[in-house]
């Protein structure tokens, strides 16, 4: 794989994708948290602790999305998003991935997500995944639900009352399908 990628967003900026580092875990882990406080898309409802964190997001492969631009003075690069990829069954079933995205409450909507994305397609054929499967993609996250639709996902399924929401919203969950290719 030849990483990082790179690509200007919406506003401009120019940022790279690459392997998470370890410096960059607990940024990562801090932005996990605060979605994760949200309570509108993922299903946890308590921050995660570093060891839960390493054994949920960095169990296989991790990515982050990071402002671009080496001014040679070392200083850490602001973390703008993250996603990781693992297998979402094990065994003979394994070649089906599993995926999940994270980014900046304040630069959503930039082309991050979308980045992130059409970056985890081509790296998950290049891990030898032949297919991506979303286990629970809440009906309301409509971004979500839009940018994963636009990049050929179906909606192959849905869990009704799958989630009791931070604001005490009942929801369905979908799950989304995808083939990648290898």
């Amino acid at each position: 794989m030849n990483l990082p990628l790179y690509k200007v967003l919406k506003n401009g900026s120019t940022v790279e994708l690459d392997y998470i580092k370890p410096q960059e875990y607990e940024d990562v882990r801090t932005l996990l948290n605060f979605v994760i406080n949200e309570g509108k898309t993922y299903p946890q409802k308590q921050p995660l602790s570093q060891p839960e964190f390493a054994a949920y997001w960095l169990s296989q492969d991790a990515f982050v999305v990071r402002l671009s631009g080496d001014d040679g003075t070392q200083k850490p690069q602001k973390i703008l998003g993250s996603f990781y990829i693992k297998p979402n069954f094990p065994g003979w079933c394994s070649h089906i991935c599993n995926a999940g995205f994270i980014v900046q409450p304040g630069l959503r909507g930039q082309g991050i997500g979308r980045f992130m994305g059409e970056s985890m397609l081509s790296l998950a054929s290049q891990l030898g995944y032949e297919a991506v499967m979303f286990n629970l993609v809440f009906e309301t996250n409509i971004p979500s639900i839009t940018l994963w639709q636009s990049l050929g996902f179906d909606i192959i399924g849905s869990i009704p009352d799958a989630a009791k929401l931070a604001d005490g919203k009942v929801v369905k969950a979908l799950m989304m399908y995808r083939g990648v290719g290898v």
